[in-house]
């Protein structure tokens, strides 16, 4: 029988295929987390790397097999993908991935053990193909290689030029480094960090930090550090205020809004959320890590149930999430060049709904997890041409090194995270 660790990642991945949960939804599921920590470490492993690397293990797989991946029954496919991945990336000895994937097999295709075994001994024996030569097939490596569909490849190749767009597949191949930041309600929050071992050191955000070495771990669990990408934390910084009232209108899952709450501890903070379960994630995060002056609120930002303006309005925008394919490498699967017009339709309606709720000298930042134009500066440069009342406003000045034209922006190719959108829109 394969291992669980093995078992319960053709599980997640079986489901991501499928179109199911998305995949940080999935991997916090009762049969993920009720491994052991060491066997959960691996499966996570397992997942994230296969799925960031799909592109480069279906090349590896397309010279191993006598037929197209695409007649592949999709459960032998994952196998294979599993399979391979630990051949061609991990230090796990051949005959071991071999041998469970033929477990795996057994299990879920028993007719396919004898594919699973030839295919992955041959990938063993054989090692991979050559990878396309980027300077003639830029194109080519950067699907296979660079682990991109063909239209986001071919997208980021005209936008970008080759060599900008190989810098940001590579730099989505790469795990993001684990950036968090501490409670200022829990007084010890330092030394409690550096007895866990975890040593840090400050980014350019404002209580932003990088954890390069150890792991947050308990302290997550207890409301001690929050893990939040720096250009998430950016976001919040632009938008808080000293005092008085702030809406965060699309706040699930928290972090921004907890965020807002420290900023400010004077100011009232309001957060929105139109999923009945995102709010019951956001009301659990506000109940670990506190902040009294947050009030959660059931509402569809496209129809705000408010009646009174604020001073301040984040609108962290549905989004097709692009920016953050390193992070969560399942969505370079399932977005399609459809998405980013669909995106950005609902991001026009839902600034409309928002603008007239912003007082007069207040701001609204716009801001998204994409870093794709339609969604960004596609949606605020037409909002402002039909809204004489509202002009763009300058940074802080921490938050220069972001700047990009009238907006910021964070580049995983550059600062080594997640990729942010934002505009801070002041209302005259």
């Amino acid at each position: 029988m394969a291992t669980a660790a093995r078992r319960v990642a053709f599980e997640v991945l079986s489901d991501t295929e499928r179109g199911g949960s998305l995949l940080a939804e999935r991997l916090a599921r009762p049969d993920v987390e009720a491994l052991p920590p060491r066997d959960r470490a691996f499966l996570h492993e397992l997942v994230m790397g296969t799925l960031r690397h799909r592109a480069l293990v279906d090349h590896a797989l397309a010279a191993a097999l006598d037929r197209p991946l695409a007649r592949l029954d999709p459960a032998v496919l994952t196998i294979l993908r599993l399979g391979a991945y630990q051949v061609l990336r991990l230090r796990v000895p051949d005959r071991a991935a071999v041998s469970e994937s033929v477990e795996l097999a057994r299990r879920a295709a028993p007719r396919a053990t004898g594919i699973v075994n030839a295919v992955l001994r041959r990938l063993a024996r054989e090692g991979p193909p050559p990878l396309p030569d980027f300077e003639r097939e830029p194109l080519a490596w950067l699907t296979t290689a660079g682990s991109l569909p063909g239209w986001l490849a071919e997208r980021w190749l005209s936008r970008l030029g080759p060599a900008g767009a190989r810098a940001r597949a590579e730099a989505f191949l790469v795990p993001p480094p684990t950036v968090f930041r501490l409670n200022p309600r829990v007084a010890d929050a330092d030394a409690r960090l550096r007895a866990a071992g975890v040593v840090a050191v400050p980014l350019v955000v404002p209580g932003a930090l990088e954890a390069r070495e150890g792991a947050l771990g308990s302290l997550a669990l207890e409301g001690i550090a929050y893990a939040q990408d720096q250009g998430s934390q950016m976001i919040a910084h632009l938008a808080a205020r000293e005092s008085g009232r702030v809406l965060d209108a699309c706040a699930a899952p928290g972090g921004k809004s907890t965020l807002l709450a420290d900023l400010g501890p004077r100011a009232r903070i309001v957060a929105g959320e139109i999923s009945p379960a995102r709010l019951g994630t956001l009301a659990s995060l506000l109940a670990r890590w506190g902040g009294d002056n947050v009030r959660v609120v059931g509402a569809d930002a496209r129809r705000p149930p408010f009646a009174r303006p604020f001073e301040s309005v984040l609108l962290d925008a549905p989004c097709s999430g692009l920016g953050t394919i390193g992070r969560h490498p399942d969505i370079r699967w399932r977005a399609r060049p459809g998405d980013l017009a669909r995106h950005a339709l609902r991001q026009r309606e839902i600034l409309e709904a928002l603008a007239p709720l912003v007082a007069p000298g207040g701001t609204l930042v716009y801001a998204t997890c994409s870093i794709e134009p339609e969604e960004n500066e596609d949606v605020i440069t037409p909002f402002l041409e039909a809204h004489r009342d509202f002009g763009t406003a300058p940074p802080p000045d921490w938050a220069r090194v972001f700047t990009d034209g009238t907006s910021l922006r964070t580049l995983p190719e550059r600062d080594h995270g997640d990729g942010f959108f934002a505009a801070i829109l002041r209302r005259r």
